[in-house]
């Protein structure tokens, strides 16, 4: 079973029950350098793992990139 949630704006599929965590790790990010906001609030960074994903989520992810 899937849901459809907008990813920075753009449409994407994705495995119903999965959580933010999940996500990220699909998407190669390490969700421990990365910032989420689903539907207009924060989720703080300690409970990615724990925030099941629901269809018609909106989601904002930006990682962190070191560099000088």
């Amino acid at each position: 079973m899937t849901i459809t949630i907008q990813l920075n704006g753009e449409p994407r599929t994705v495995a119903a029950e999965m959580s933010i965590a999940a996500l990220a790790d699909t998407l190669g990010l390490n969700p421990k350098k990365i910032a989420v906001e689903r539907n207009l609030e924060i989720v703080p960074r300690s409970t990615l793992a724990a925030v099941m994903l629901a269809d018609g989520d909106q989601l904002e992810i930006v990682h962190f990139v070191g560099g000088g």
